[in-house]
């Protein structure tokens, strides 16, 4: 769909892969304004969706945000660089009006469940409307965002993916990467505990930052783990990912933990260091067997091989295999019954979901976990069969399922996060590198409905440490599917990563938009 402009404007873009720098420069020139710009994406969202059922909630007051755009515009009174861009929210943020569901039909009133109606917004979700973004709607997740690699049996129906059809479109943020990577959407919020950001990016040829853990704050967004979970943008570019990371980012006393973070963001914002020579001289080291003893599929090798030597056009000094012989790789554990992921950090999910429904405000239907389980006891999530069974391998769960007003024992996540922490800080001290750049997947992505999951190469080690990762597109396997790299550094060095990053996509150029069949 291309929007028709003034004569005297040349060149408009058209929705496809447009950007907030371009929705900025239409904005300033006349050639468009925010309402026009959301109606033309509301259009957009009932051409395309149908086939691709990212979006699960629309918002009524998406054109009046939009005109309140126009009007500060008018007024002279922007608020910022995504005032008056149409953005997307993750369905488990909490945003007045809309039934925070999960993708749970048990959670949702339409399909013979309960709403959990909030009373006030997720702070991630004020911060995007106090930026002046236009949210078009809530997007689709799996239930309880149980898994990193699609949205099968969401209440709403399996998401697909903009680049194929026939393949995982990486979750649990899948309805987010969709509504993106088709350009139903300039950008959208994602949230992560194991790879829901850095998976659905990469599986969908995006930008996705997974921040340091408490950059952002998560309170009011149904929780997975509170000492894992992370909020973070996806986008089609790095810059407009470090915009949004510049809306989001920052402490708030509705989220204690954000105080960490204080201190640590770039007095510049998080696009300050973008620049086209950012790798040059810089350390990286290379994905092995001292990081995670699982190697690369063949064609993955290649397009690595490919993308290793494109950072070295760009003058990055890169070292192999900087974590052979640390016992880096040997602190991963894969939870029983789970394919590959490490669950340390999610024992706490019952009292993490007990604090999560006292926020949701006094008039609530559901305000305890107990309520909770009464409400879903007709599929149990960890019970046998249920989606969350598996956390019954993790020994601190079961006291924590028994009293969830009690603050649990995390003593093994502890003891994990601290030994990754001491080694990363001591490999990149030692071999002095910048950042870490591999592939985010190890292999090409497989089909929505094989059974198979996406087989990542950094969820469980960033997620459990708390460091920040950024994915940045790098090609596409003979397949169509695409091919991702992910730029992993120490906490806080987000605006590091997005340089390294945007050096890396603007030499290679290696998006495009898909073909939506």
């Amino acid at each position: 769909m291309t929007i028709k402009e003034p004569a005297e404007v040349s060149a408009f873009p058209s929705l496809i892969e447009m950007t907030a720098e371009q929705v900025q420069a239409a904005f300033a020139s006349g050639a468009l304004t925010s309402e026009a710009l959301t109606q033309a994406f509301l259009a957009r969202i009932d051409q395309i969706d149908p086939r691709y059922n990212s979006i699960i909630f629309r918002n009524p007051a998406a054109l009046d945000e939009a005109r309140a755009s126009d009007k500060r515009r008018a007024a002279g009174k922007v608020i910022g660089p995504l005032d008056g861009v149409p953005v997307v929210i993750k369905d488990p943020m909490d945003m007045v009006g809309f039934p925070t569901t999960a993708g749970w039909k048990l959670l949702h009133s339409k399909t013979g469940g309960v709403d959990l109606m909030p009373a006030v917004d997720s702070p991630v979700v004020a911060r995007m409307k106090a930026a002046g973004t236009v949210i078009l709607g809530k997007t689709n997740v799996p239930v309880l965002s149980h898994t990193g690699s699609h949205a099968n049996d969401s209440w709403a129906g399996p998401t697909y993916n903009a680049a194929g059809r026939e393949f995982l479109p990486g979750g649990s943020s899948a309805g987010t990467a969709t509504a993106v990577a088709a350009s139903m959407a300039v950008l959208g919020l994602a949230e992560e505990t194991g790879g829901s950001i850095q998976n659905p990016s990469a599986a969908q040829g995006l930008v996705g930052i997974k921040p340091t853990f408490a950059l952002v704050p998560n309170a009011g967004v149904l929780p997975l783990s509170s000492n894992r979970d992370v909020v973070g943008p996806i986008a089609r570019c790095v810059r407009d990912a470090a915009l949004t990371l510049d809306v989001l980012a920052g402490y708030t006393s509705e989220d204690p933990k954000t105080i960490a973070c204080v201190g640590h963001r770039p007095a510049g914002g998080y696009t300050s260091k973008l620049r086209e020579d950012a790798l040059l001289g810089r350390r990286i080291g290379l994905y092995g067997p001292g990081w995670r003893n699982q190697p690369l599929s063949e064609e993955t090798s290649q397009l690595y091989a490919r993308a290793r030597g494109e950072l070295e056009k760009l003058g990055a000094i890169l070292v192999k295999d900087p974590f052979d012989g640390s016992g880096f790789a040997e602190l991963r554990q894969a939870t029983p019954s789970l394919e590959e992921f490490d669950a340390r950090g999610m024992e706490s999910v019952p009292y993490d979901l007990e604090q999560y429904l006292h926020r949701l405000g006094p008039d609530a239907a559901v305000k305890t976990f107990a309520e909770f389980a009464t409400a879903t006891a007709a599929e149990n999530a960890f019970e046998k069969g249920g989606v969350l069974h598996f956390m019954h391998n993790l020994p601190q769960f079961k006291a924590c399922l028994a009293d969830p007003t009690r603050p649990p024992d995390l003593s093994d996540f502890i003891a994990a996060k601290e030994s990754y922490l001491r080694i990363f800080a001591e490999v990149f001290m030692r071999e002095r590198l910048d950042a870490v750049i591999f592939p985010q997947m190890r292999t090409a992505l497989a089909p929505l409905h094989g059974g198979d999951i996406i087989h990542e190469t950094t969820v469980c080690e960033i997620n459990i440490a708390g460091l920040p990762g950024v994915t940045v597109p790098a090609g596409y396997y003979a397949s169509g599917a695409p091919f991702c790299l992910i730029v992993v550094g120490h906490q806080w060095a987000e605006a590091d990563l997005l340089a390294y990053a945007y050096a890396y996509e603007q030499f290679s150029r290696h998006r495009r938009a898909p073909n939506l069949d």
